[in-house]
């Protein structure tokens, strides 16, 4: 990672611009994020107009590479965001805000508000079903206090999170109120194929669950039970594994109603990794993809 970090997009705004308006218009035509005009397009040069200024001659409106997207009117400069999206897709933890401020020379609420919204633009959108690349574990894990509960023996005061893991494939979590049947049961349904082979612990709520699928295996947790041939829940428990080292040992306190960002964040890097065949640059591209229309104001993350 140290190496990619000499990469002049990183310290030049000139080159990161450059850099950005290949990435969006990948043909080499700017497109009007107005109108969406694409051939009555002019740049504007000289000293009276800001650089990587373009005028649509369709709408005559004026716009740059980060009009529409997640930068638009953010006075941070844009080399220091690139920056910011690649720390954050290249730290197998996460990052925190502290850590992004010392390292881009911004402000503490800055980069608070930088990490969220990057963690908004590696939001995917979740097409189509788990189970197209082999068996799909269910699992879920619990991090933190839910507000106003009191801490007790057991998980009841602990936010909840399902995650649903396709055998190399990718990773689907969510922030759930509870873990009964009659909570997960939609997200199951709603993300995974039913011809599919599901495999999970033995909870109560998995065997109401299971019958749902065409095939559902159970490993006995309780009886010491982990592996059996190939049913068991370990690519779930390894990616849980990631997920609450970087909550307790990086974020340290995440709160409820931003759980669910978090968990984008780390469903991101675990979707692009590298044994999928990516790197820490092509993983933070992946990220700046995800920039477009994709708008979070300071008081929506509030």
């Amino acid at each position: 990672m140290d190496e990619d970090l000499t990469n002049p997009i990183f310290s030049d705004e000139e080159i990161a611009r450059k850099h950005l308006e290949i990435l969006r218009w990948p043909k080499g035509r700017p497109i009007c994020p107005h109108c969406g005009e694409t051939k009555k397009i002019t740049k504007l040069k000289g000293q009276s107009h800001r650089p990587g200024l373009y005028q649509c001659n369709g709408c005559r409106q004026h716009f740059t590479v980060t009009v529409g997207t997640l930068f638009e009117d953010s006075h941070i400069k844009l080399h220091k965001w690139l920056l910011a999206f690649h720390l954050m897709a290249s730290s197998k933890k996460g990052i925190s805000a502290c850590q992004l401020a010392r390292m881009l020379g911004i402000s503490y609420k800055s980069a608070w508000f930088m990490g969220h919204r990057i963690r908004q633009a590696m939001k995917s959108e979740h097409k189509g079903l788990l189970g197209g690349n082999g068996p799909v574990e269910a699992d879920e894990t619990f991090v933190g206090t839910k507000p106003g509960a009191k801490k007790r023996r057991g998980y009841g005061h602990k936010n909840a999170v399902l995650s649903l893991v396709e055998r190399n494939g990718e990773v689907r979590s969510f922030h759930v109120p509870n873990v009964t049947a009659k909570t997960l049961k939609p997200y199951l349904q709603a993300h995974i194929d039913p011809e599919t082979h599901l495999m999970t612990d033995d909870a109560g709520q998995y065997r109401l669950i299971g019958p749902e699928f065409a095939q559902h295996d159970v490993v006995n947790h309780s009886q010491g039970e982990y592996v059996r041939g190939e049913a068991h829940t370990n690519t779930a428990e390894g990616f849980f594994s990631i997920f609450k080292r970087g909550i307790y040992g990086v974020y340290h306190h995440v709160s409820d109603h931003h759980l669910h960002r978090y968990t984008v964040e780390f469903d991101f890097r675990f979707n692009h990794r590298s044994k999928l065949g990516f790197n820490d640059f092509q993983r933070a591209i992946a990220a700046l993809k995800g920039i477009v229309g994709k708008r979070l104001t300071y008081r929506r993350t509030n």
